[in-house]
């Protein structure tokens, strides 16, 4: 799965509106709505406190997990 549709299902999941995690996130509604459509990726900083947000991984959020046992 690819971030922008990790971000779209983590914010319903929490019935937020994409402006309202914007102003969590502080930055631009439109920035947000750029990294659900696939147009912008979000730099490091800004999935740190997106994975903070949502309390996930980074690994969960760039779509590097494991799906089998170490």
């Amino acid at each position: 799965m690819e971030c922008n549709e990790i971000l779209r299902i983590e914010r319903k999941k929490r019935n937020l509106s994409g402006k309202e995690v914007a102003e969590k996130l502080k930055i631009k509604p439109d920035t947000y709505y750029k990294y659900e459509q696939g147009k912008n990726e979000p730099d490091l900083k800004t999935l740190i406190d997106i994975a903070d947000l949502y309390h996930v991984s980074l690994d969960y959020l760039s779509g590097r997990y494991k799906t089998e046992k170490d």
